[in-house]
């Protein structure tokens, strides 16, 4: 019988509807296993006990006096989660893991945030991540480096990192994090959870401390990915405080990816994704899935697609150079410490998105790879006119030992993800089996605003599977 810190979302909300146990039970739970794996771990900056335990005393009171309809209107109700330290939260300290923000108090909420308090879920703390979310490893985080549940000396992947382990060692329910060039989706696949990457402006940056503003996209990481379907469901939708989000309707996600067959799907297999040099044992694992995928219906179908080196170059000069405008405005006046408190990625990052926006150099560089990012969606266009979606390996290789790899740029291990993310596009990482006794990610790419097809065939996926069953011994 599972313990309640193991319990997905949409079994915490059968239980707490059936009254087999309260919300109380569920966050005292969780907050009992983060303070005994947490030490060791390292996932969370902070703990907000005390709200997490008032905010749990009203959900059940809620549920007592009006029962099972309470969750029409607050689907969450009484769920905790963590979420990465890049979110704005009022009244609770947010440093993206940066020593120059250490102490700032924001004094508004995300949008996402917001939403997910609205829908009743409650805030456990907020987990640790690359500082600013410069790096794919949580390594490069100012404070400490969060070890992956599965095996204490290596990385959990990044930059959210922290959410990413939490899910795993089960300290929570689900988590939030944020992905630009593959931030959610590569510590999904080396902790052995479910990472969804929204399509770009699907889900409000409203209160996302910024990376790349272009690319920047909140998403829900999570055990299943039915799990994922329904967070994706409360976050998602037009918000008039980010231009950039879309006026599609948000559907029911949950509900579409019921009894949805693999049947017919036809899934484009790129052959630069599987030509590249990667593991052989992660490479043994992803085709292992996508023969299981095959051998229940699915359609493989071979395709090309330009080189991912094109994207991850481009990535390179278009993040760099945001990043120099986003982190412009840390004056220190306004927030917490100097800007001799940068650490040196933020630093290295900075100078070199300077240097490409500077006289003489914009065309040379951001100009010219704005181009090439048209060549990218204009690729993947015509790629989906004869497939569903697209397979691929989520990373290369599994979690690499902590201090053992020094990244150029931090995201040389993200190569997989980052035409993705210059295209905008929606990507969920799952998992697709183990090598070395460590997680191995697949993901599905889809369209623009295709969650509903992404969803559905990851969840006919761990249908037929149960690596994402599969947790480790904390």
């Amino acid at each position: 019988m599972k313990k309640l810190n193991e319990l997905t979302v949409i079994e915490s909300i059968e239980g707490l509807k059936k009254g087999e146990f309260k919300c109380i039970d569920l966050v005292e739970t969780c907050l009992y296993v983060i303070k005994i794996r947490d030490p060791k771990i390292k996932a969370f900056l902070k703990v907000t006990e005390d709200s997490a335990i008032e905010n749990a005393n009203k959900a059940d009171k809620e549920i007592k006096l009006y029962g099972e309809k309470v969750f029409k209107e607050k689907p969450l109700l009484g769920i905790p989660y963590a979420c990465k330290d890049n979110f704005s939260t009022l009244g609770i300290e947010t440093t993206a893991s940066s020593k120059i923000l250490k102490g700032y108090i924001p004094p508004y909420e995300s949008t996402v945030t917001k939403k997910l308090a609205e829908a009743g879920a409650i805030l456990l703390g907020k987990t640790n991540m690359d500082a600013f979310a410069h790096g794919a490893s949580t390594e490069t985080s100012d404070f400490f480096t969060t070890h992956n549940p599965w095996d204490l000396e290596r990385v959990p992947g990044g930059s959210s990192g922290g959410s990413a382990a939490a899910v795993s060692a089960n300290m929570c329910i689900f988590a939030i994090g944020s992905d630009t060039g593959g931030s959610i989706r590569c510590p999904a696949s080396w902790s052995g959870i479910t990472g969804l990457k929204p399509t770009y402006g699907r889900v409000s940056r409203y209160g996302l401390i910024a990376m790349a503003s272009s690319t920047d996209s909140p998403g829900p990481m999570t055990k299943t990915v039915k799990d994922a379907a329904l967070v994706l469901k409360v976050i998602a939708g037009k918000d008039p405080f980010d231009a950039t989000t879309s006026n599609t309707e948000v559907p029911d996600y949950l509900e579409k990816i019921k009894n949805v067959s693999l049947k017919g799907l036809k899934i484009g297999k790129p052959r630069s994704y599987f030509e590249t040099e990667f593991e052989s044992g992660v490479k043994k694992a992803v085709l292992e899935s996508v023969e299981m995928l095959k051998e229940n219906g699915a359609e493989i179908i071979d395709i090309d697609l330009l080189d991912f080196k094109y994207s991850l170059a481009i990535y390179t000069i278009i993040q760099r150079s945001e990043v120099s405008s986003n982190l412009a405005r840390f004056d220190g006046i306004r927030f917490g410490h100097l800007r001799d408190h940068f650490g040196f990625e933020a630093r290295k990052r900075m100078m070199l998105g300077s240097y490409a926006l500077s006289s003489g150099y914009y065309d040379a560089y951001y100009s010219k790879a704005q181009k090439v990012r048209t060549l990218i969606i204009e690729d993947f266009k015509r790629a989906f006119e004869s497939v569903d979606l697209i397979i691929g390996p989520t990373m290369p290789s599994v979690a690499y030992k902590i201090g053992s790899k020094e990244d150029l740029y931090g995201e040389l291990t993200d190569t997989m993800q980052t035409p993705g993310s210059m295209a905008g596009l929606c990507v969920i990482a799952i998992p697709g089996g183990f090598s070395e006794g460590m997680p191995v990610g697949i993901q599905f790419i889809g369209e623009q605003l295709a969650e509903v097809k992404v969803l559905a065939a990851a969840h006919a996926f761990q249908e037929i599977t149960d690596f994402h069953k599969k947790f480790p011994e904390v």
